[in-house]
């Protein structure tokens, strides 16, 4: 089988780094925060997931200390809200690069959390509400250090929409979520068409 084999120190020789596309599709870290000024932030975050069952625990990681990991990190709180295909062209309008409140530029109500500060988006139909557990700086295999950061967050509180519940169990598909895919523009909603089931071997 013919295989396209490169270092990426020394570059994928290909219109467009397959990284992302092959590690995919991922789920988007939609990370609402409160800056110390009291200015809120929206931003959607593709290299997020969850990490941990007990403590539960999510993370999302930045390219830099940009608006929403500046904030968790100076405020020690952000949520995180699920992106359904409903709300992705939303998503999208909320990842600006400039300091505003992109709750009011992608024309996305605000809602208050319980446990922490930082605003949650109404719309979404699930929420976590996020204390800061830990910001971990992120280096190379030779110790480098980029400027990214890795901000992990444990779940103190949890909006679920009730329409999602079915005899008590969560349905994915009944949300639609979406996830990021490869390439600069795509995209993937999971569909219940989508779903197998596997049981572990005992």
């Amino acid at each position: 089988m013919p295989t396209h084999f490169y270092r990426p120190s020394e570059g994928h020789r290909l219109p467009h780094d397959p990284f992302n596309a092959i590690v995919a599709p991922r789920p988007i870290g939609w990370i609402g925060t409160l800056s110390t000024a009291g200015v809120r932030n929206l931003a959607p975050y593709s290299f997020f997931n969850a990490l941990s069952y007990t403590p539960p625990l999510v993370g999302f990681s930045s390219t830099s200390r940009k608006h929403s990991a500046r904030n968790a990190e100076e405020t020690g709180e952000f949520t995180w809200n699920l992106v359904t295909r409903q709300l992705a062209e939303q998503m999208n309008a909320s990842s600006l690069t400039a300091d505003v409140d992109e709750f009011a530029a992608a024309g996305l109500e605000a809602a208050a959390s319980v446990e922490i500060a930082a605003p949650r988006v109404a719309a979404s139909p699930v929420s976590f509400e996020c204390r800061v557990a830990d910001v971990v700086p992120l280096r190379g295999a030779d110790g480098r250090s980029s400027r990214g950061v890795f901000t992990i967050g444990e779940v103190v509180a949890v909006h679920i929409d009730e329409a999602l519940l079915q005899d008590g169990v969560y349905q994915t598909a009944l949300a639609h979520p979406v996830m990021r895919g490869g390439g600069p523009t795509a995209y993937f909603e999971a569909l219940a068409e989508g779903r197998f089931d596997l049981v572990r071997p005992a």
